[in-house]
């Protein structure tokens, strides 16, 4: 066992129960970050946490605030994976440095990250990875796209080799990329998920995934008979759902592919599990809302069909909910279903633009890839597109709120907060190393900022996987940023 202690600028966000339970042993002082000088000489060493920041919730009624650690220091411990502790540089290296070590007592490794931010790690809650093969397919709205590329690539994945390797290198561009942790779709083939859980136990990861259902309106090699789609599923929980650091989520793809027969058997799996999650599609596109009112006439709507087959609740997340009604807005809130927001995924398929602030007023949303019609792995650039989303919209997205939801609020949205998302004590070490002048034209850039609030919104906009430097998995680093020679 290892004691680290990583010096660095720390940046994560709390609520106000967290607040609480830090308070009791540590000092936190509120300020106004936006007015802080960032030159290290003037950078206060104790704990900011910025209370003039307005932040909407994933979990309403849950108040969230950026903490911010010029002069830092997050202590792991390897041999638990587990956040021992964090503060200032100073007061971590009194308490936990080698100077304070007794004899007998575990070693103290130091990183020395003083000029990087440390974060914790990125979380993505909606991503295909078997597309990864098929991304940038080039001019199609959805349901060509699906017919023309995605089945096609789809369809390898009943061999191992292919589902082998592709889960290998999905996972470790995850990991270059900053993300951590992931709600990830399969394929209609077991193979392609035990293929990922293997490597996903390899790495240490917490990860979320499960085989898609599909039994019409595909092709018939991909189509699984309804039954059988449900046995595959039931089999992959008893093998994988809580093994480790892995979950399974039952997926059908969405209602054009599903019959009511399965739809109904997959709501009645659903139900007889407390902790299993489930995801799949909605309101996406148009053409696809109309053609599922072709399919289940006799449904309010398409939302309406989720609802009457059992598939919604706190552990459902549906991707994207782009053209949704106010009756339909309240059904999620009733419901507690959560919305994975896809911007670069919807600008690429031409599909829509998403009301940010509006769902969220009436639930939980999550910020998510989509690769393979999303165009990047990158959560910095899918932020940097939800920001442009948004603006087009009048109502610009924050460098903190963008931030806060790709951390905490996608592990509040996935109910892994108690896990994952901040540096609290005892939760799992899954962190992120950034370079703020990871390009030369962001080390310009940040040359002419004045305050957190600019910095964090210039690594929002021009970051991307250039700017990680390291990604660290349960206290283990997984991805270093190779140096040019």
């Amino acid at each position: 066992m290892t004691i680290h202690i990583y010096q660095a600028q720390l940046l994560h966000y709390l609520t106000e129960e967290n607040l609480a339970a830090r308070a009791k042993h540590t000092h936190v002082e509120t300020a106004d970050l936006t007015n802080d000088s960032l030159t290290n000489a003037e950078r206060p060493s104790i704990t900011v946490v910025d209370k003039n920041v307005t932040l909407l919730p994933v979990v309403a009624g849950v108040k969230v605030y950026p903490e911010y650690i010029a002069n830092g220091a997050l202590v792991v411990d390897d041999a638990t994976g587990r956040v021992v502790d964090y503060g200032s540089c100073a007061s971590m290296m009194s308490q936990y440095g080698n100077a304070s070590r007794q004899e007998g007592q575990a070693p103290v490794q130091i990183h020395d990250y003083q000029d990087k931010l440390i974060m914790p790690g990125f979380i993505d809650t909606h991503v295909h990875y078997p597309q990864i093969d098929m991304i940038a397919a080039f001019g199609e709205q959805l349901l060509d796209w699906l017919n023309n590329y995605t089945f096609v690539t789809e369809a390898n994945f009943g061999d191992a080799k292919i589902a082998d390797d592709t889960a290998k290198f999905f996972l470790n561009q995850l990991l270059a990329n900053g993300t951590t942790s992931a709600l990830v779709f399969s394929t209609s083939h077991p193979q392609s998920v035990e293929s990922f859980f293997n490597e996903s136990c390899r790495l240490n990861t917490r990860m979320i995934t499960g085989n898609v259902l599909m039994d019409q309106n595909a092709p018939e090699h991909l189509c699984v008979p309804t039954e059988q789609g449900i046995r595959d599923t039931q089999n992959i929980i008893d093998k994988w759902h809580e093994r480790g650091r892995q979950h399974v989520a039952i997926t059908p793809r969405f209602a054009i592919t599903s019959t009511p027969k399965q739809l109904q058997m997959t709501g009645e799996l659903y139900r007889s599990y407390d902790s299993v999650y489930l995801q799949t599609h909605l309101a996406e596109n148009l053409d696809e809302i109309a053609f599922v009112r072709e399919l289940y006439p006799n449904h309010k709507g398409y939302l309406d069909v989720y609802h009457d087959m059992g598939l919604l609740g706190r552990q459902t997340t549906l991707a994207h909910g782009i053209h949704l009604s106010t009756s339909e807005y309240e059904v999620l809130r009733d419901t507690g279903t959560q919305i994975a927001h896809c911007p670069t995924s919807n600008l690429f398929l031409g599909s829509g633009l998403f009301d940010l602030s509006k769902t969220l007023s009436y639930t939980g949303v999550s910020i998510a890839t989509d690769v393979g019609a999303g165009t990047s792995l990158s959560m910095l650039t899918t932020l940097s597109e939800a920001y442009k989303v948004q603006q087009l919209q009048s109502n610009p997205l924050s460098a903190h709120q963008g931030l806060y939801q790709i951390t905490l609020g996608n592990a509040q949205s996935l109910l892994l907060d108690d896990k994952i998302g901040n540096f609290m004590p005892n939760k799992e070490a899954d962190f992120v190393v950034i370079d703020m002048g990871g390009t030369d034209l962001m080390e310009r850039r940040m040359t002419q900022t004045k305050s957190l609030d600019e910095q964090l919104f210039v690594l929002m906009m021009l970051g991307d996987d250039r700017v990680i430097e390291e990604t660290i998995i349960a206290g283990v680093s997984r991805y270093k940023k190779a140096v040019a020679a």
